[in-house]
């Protein structure tokens, strides 16, 4: 008698989340840089049981409103899971003097590895001062993010305190960048069109211009929305 075959998994079918294991023992504190990014993140730290919390420190958006609009997502789907969320300080003097002189740099070059630097500092000072051993940021699941430039910045603020650890989880692999996109769908969450700073803006409407489409509209398009 014949065994029946076990059904076949469609192509696109999204692999299972791979177990988690936390490179050292105490809570987590993840450095977020918006929903859509840190979603995937945040459940798949949730389905391992590892405790953690949100590190919200993104001086670098620009303007105000779009700064605002990522950030209140943010928050919104921390409390949706009972996560903790720090909102940290929004001081862009600091930030346009960390990235003076690199103005004309572009996406993935030194702007942005000072543009990271500056986030990570202040998220392990804060691991630091609050007894989390372990820090990891969302920013790496997006395609359009140097892994290694995000690694090296993560692991140069950690190596500032003896008892820190950066944790250089490749967040992309096993299906979760395509989870990253299902999840957005699924809440809805506000869709940002260009990287976040005022450089990013600057240098994608350019992009956009040179391709006879209209400047980016803040505010207007959701993920699993018309943008309206």
């Amino acid at each position: 008698m014949l065994t029946p075959a076990p059904p076949t998994q469609p192509a696109d079918a999204v692999p299972s989340r791979p177990r988690l294991r936390v490179p050292a023992d105490g809570p987590l504190l993840l450095h977020s840089c918006c929903a859509p990014c840190s979603g995937e993140v945040m459940e798949a730290l949730l389905a391992a049981g590892i405790e953690y919390t949100i590190f919200f420190y993104n001086p670098n958006i620009h303007p105000e409103k779009e700064y605002l609009l990522r950030k209140e997502e943010n928050i919104r789907f921390a409390e949706q899971h009972s996560v903790p969320f720090v909102d940290a300080d929004y001081d862009t003097p600091n930030w346009f003097a960390r990235v003076r002189g690199l103005e004309r740099e572009p996406e993935r070059g030194a702007r942005c590895a000072a543009c990271f630097d500056m986030r990570f500092e202040r998220t392990a000072l804060y691991a630091h001062e609050h007894g989390f051993p372990v820090i990891a940021s969302s920013l790496g699941i997006s395609r359009w993010k140097d892994m290694n430039q995000i690694n090296g910045s993560g692991a140069r603020a950690a190596a500032r305190y003896a008892s820190l650890t950066w944790w250089d989880y490749n967040w992309r692999k096993g299906g979760g960048a395509q989870r990253m996109i299902e999840i957005s769908k699924r809440e809805q969450f506000y869709q940002q069109e260009y990287c976040g700073c005022v450089y990013s803006f600057r240098d994608t409407n350019r992009h956009r211009a040179a391709q006879g489409r209209p400047p980016i509209k803040i505010g207007v398009k959701f993920y699993g929305r018309d943008a309206g």
